[in-house]
């Protein structure tokens, strides 16, 4: 005589196992049912690939042509990080010098509202103003993050009809503002080709010619 097992003894998975062999159809039926509450959830659920673990930041950018790093550092940089160092909720404040270049990265604590950081960094560069530079004018980068950068895009002539120059003025000129009009979209950066640009040569014997001195031909 062979004894029945003792169902007691059956774990949960042993139990749940039993009973949807026992019911198959029930157990099809809720399967079907998970299914599509899954594929539901899955398309009306908003997803984002990277999610943006940034840090608070607001970039001040300051350029000062033709000075060395050291000449930057001393003149931009330090007088900015220093003042920006008093600014409620600040967490760090970090300074990078180039040729010509400065930029001062102000981190504050996680959850500051960055339009709230931005207008305190805009009141503190306003009490920085009278230490810089009279020639110097620092500018706010735009309201975005490291991981906003989500499309990117080639202008290609394909003909041989434009060169660089050409395309890179159609960029600057046209598609740039385009692009900035469309909701969302914080800044365009462009990369790339030559950049337009207009020299004026002075013809120092006309300028005598005409009664006009060097100096105040060249400004």
């Amino acid at each position: 005589m062979v004894n029945a097992p003792d169902s007691s003894k059956h774990g949960p998975i042993e139990w749940l196992i039993g009973y949807c062999a026992r019911n198959q159809l029930l157990t099809l039926l809720i399967v079907i049912a998970a299914t599509f509450w899954g594929y539901r959830a899955l398309v009306d659920t908003p997803l984002d690939a990277i999610p943006d673990l940034s840090d608070v930041q607001v970039i001040i950018y300051t350029e000062w042509p033709g000075r060395s790093p050291d000449l930057v550092e001393d003149q931009i940089t330090y007088p900015l990080s220093t003042t920006l160092l008093a600014a409620p909720k600040v967490q760090s404040v970090r300074g990078q010098s180039y040729m010509g270049l400065s930029f001062v990265y102000v981190i504050f604590d996680e959850g500051t509202d960055i339009y709230w950081a931005r207008s305190r960094v805009l009141e503190y560069l306003n009490s920085a103003q009278g230490e810089l530079p009279k020639d110097v004018q620092p500018t706010l980068g735009p309201d975005a993050t490291g991981v906003g950068w989500v499309f990117q895009y080639a202008l290609v002539d394909k003909s041989g009809n434009h060169s660089l120059a050409e395309l890179r003025s159609l960029q600057d000129f046209k598609l740039r503002y385009w692009l900035e009009s469309v909701e969302g979209v914080a800044e365009v950066a462009s990369v790339g080709g030559f950049v337009k640009e207009y020299q004026i040569q002075l013809d120092p014997n006309k300028l005598a010619a005409y009664g006009i001195p060097l100096k105040k031909g060249s400004s």
